[in-house]
């Protein structure tokens, strides 16, 4: 069919916003305005085109929403672990096992990679760095060493591939027109190939740098925070400057009151913005007996909350050790059915639907635990409205953009542009790469860094997750070009996305708070990290051209 005037602001539309990213400015304005322009070229009626921004969030909303509920449910989750102090109760008996500089690297990588799997690396690095970077560097791990593995396996492994809450697959499917179980099983396989190739990487360039175990070795970085001009006075501290920089609201006051325990959850999803785990403005309170810029002593055998009632360290060690259980169960349990006939398998918004339920299960029975049945009615639907307010927060900007994307969609645009039942809505997008066709190379490995480039560049303006509608798009129009699954490129977009704007590519994303809680400069820790990671992608991407 030949190409109208809609498709080709529709096309310049496009090119904008990836310049915009490119640029690491805000989408969601550009995302609003072409919305407007491409309906109104497309209908014809400026009242049509005002509407279409309207329906254009709305539908992106009504198909996204099951992903912003399941965000709310897992954030209360950890709230009420937070509140026990079960979090920091979780990690704190892998200090034993950290003898050494190479084990220290082992245990920071899986344990930064599996809490991250579940409550997302944002907010738990300051628990991580709170608790288990100090014992890494006594064990001879440099604190670099410390930063990269806790970037590579958090912000990079684990968010890239989303296997457990799936958000990033759900946005790369939904714009992909994929499942969103099959997004998620090649992603998780990506992931993992880059993480290992950047990992092994980053410890061939540690190999000469790791020392012998001493306590000089926490003295000397400590003492070298302590002789800087600004010192630092925690994690809580650096969080709380980095939130304060990006102009996201302060803390509550009783995360402020808990030194080097805040995990205020924010995630790197926002067009332009980089989220991250934020403290209040103001400091929080010296320990006694502590002075500036120095850390508590790690916490050992006695627990993080040794002050606290029987009751609550009771449960603390409980629920500690119950919900990693549950969720095994849980992930185990869909092992089976995706692999074996014993159970049903789940799958796509089933596989969401349970992690959400499983989630809000715990929150009731943790909070009636600690608060008590009569309290726990308030308790409960308080650690909701938080998970709520933070996933609005955290998604609300992806909304228009996926938006402006869904227009192109002409399983959308109907809806978005109020046709009436039965009329025929365009496909912008397909006919915009149809008409191209015999230009776009017929190769899946050209295509495969294509389209890892575009995640890439997206990812650039520090947002891990605002970047998918677009790779998510191109992907489902791009693939039956060469013969691709839609599935597979949307994965490789997704790669590109978030380990360059999740937080270990850019210096302006969430690396901030990992520079932050191992006191790292930030621009050399995105420098080291490039060639491991940008290996692995390439591994990876080859991989998928040639695998699937």
């Amino acid at each position: 069919m030949a190409l109208t005037a809609a498709h080709w602001v529709y096309l310049a539309a496009v090119l904008l916003i990836i310049g915009a990213t490119v640029a690491r400015k805000n989408v969601v304005v550009p995302a609003l305005l072409a919305t407007l322009v491409t309906a109104w070229v497309l209908t014809g009626s400026p009242i049509t085109a005002v509407q279409a921004i309207f329906n254009a969030s709305l539908t992106a909303a009504s198909e996204l929403f099951n992903i912003f509920l399941i965000i709310a449910l897992v954030t209360a989750l950890l709230g009420t672990l937070r509140a026990m102090k079960a979090d920091q109760r979780m990690v704190t008996p892998f200090q034993r096992v950290m003898r050494g500089g190479w084990s220290s690297y082992a245990v920071l990588a899986v344990v930064t990679y599996v809490i991250s799997l579940f409550f997302w690396p944002t907010p738990a690095v300051p628990l991580i760095g709170a608790i288990l970077v100090p014992a890494a560097i006594r064990a001879g791990l440099p604190a670099m060493g410390a930063a990269m593995v806790i970037a590579i396996a958090g912000q990079g492994m684990a968010l890239s591939s989303d296997y457990v809450i799936q958000v990033a697959p759900g946005l790369s499917a939904t714009a992909a027109g994929a499942e969103t179980s099959a997004v998620a099983d090649i992603a998780l396989v990506l992931s993992l190939i880059t993480g290992g190739v950047a990992l092994v990487l980053t410890g061939v360039v540690l190999r000469r740098h790791m020392r012998a175990p001493a306590e000089t070795n926490l003295d000397e970085w400590e003492g070298r925070v302590a002789a800087a001009a600004q010192p630092v006075e925690s994690t809580s501290r650096i969080a709380a400057a980095i939130a304060t920089r990006l102009g996201f609201a302060k803390a509550r006051a009783r995360d402020v009151a808990e030194p080097l325990t805040v995990v205020e959850e924010r995630v790197p999803v926002a067009a332009g913005v980089a989220t991250h785990a934020g403290g209040g403005a103001a400091p929080p309170p010296a320990e006694p007996g502590r002075t500036a810029g120095t850390f508590p002593p790690a916490a050992g055998a006695e627990g993080p909350d040794e002050e606290d009632a029987p009751r609550v360290v009771r449960l603390s060690k409980i629920f500690a050790v119950g919900v990693p259980v549950v969720f095994a169960v849980m992930i185990a349990y869909m092992a089976l059915g995706k692999f074996t006939t014993l159970v049903p398998e789940v799958q796509g918004g089933s596989a969401a639907a349970l992690v959400g339920g499983v989630a809000a299960v715990l929150v009731i029975v943790a909070v009636v635990a600690l608060d008590g049945p009569s309290a726990a009615l308030t308790t409960c639907g308080e650690h909701l409205v938080d998970g709520l307010v933070f996933a609005f927060r955290a998604m609300g900007v992806v909304l228009p953009i996926a938006g402006f994307f869904f227009l192109g969609n002409a399983e959308y645009a109907g809806t978005i542009l109020g046709l009436e039942e039965g009329q025929s809505a365009p496909g912008l997008l397909v006919d915009l790469v149809t008409a191209g066709e015999r230009f776009i190379p017929g190769n899946p490995v050209v295509m495969c860094f294509g389209v890892l480039l575009v995640g890439m560049a997206a990812g650039l303006e520090g947002s891990g997750f605002s970047g998918l509608p677009l790779t998510g798009s191109l992907s489902g129009a791009l693939g039956p070009t060469v013969g691709m699954d839609p599935a597979t490129l949307a994965a490789v977009g997704q790669m590109g996305s978030v380990w360059a704007g999740g937080g270990v590519l850019v210096a302006w994303s969430s690396l901030l708070v990992v520079a932050g809680v191992t006191r790292v400069p930030v621009i050399d820790l995105a420098r080291k990290c490039f060639v491991p990671v940008v290996a692995g992608l390439v591994v990876s991407t080859l991989f998928a051209a040639l695998a699937f």
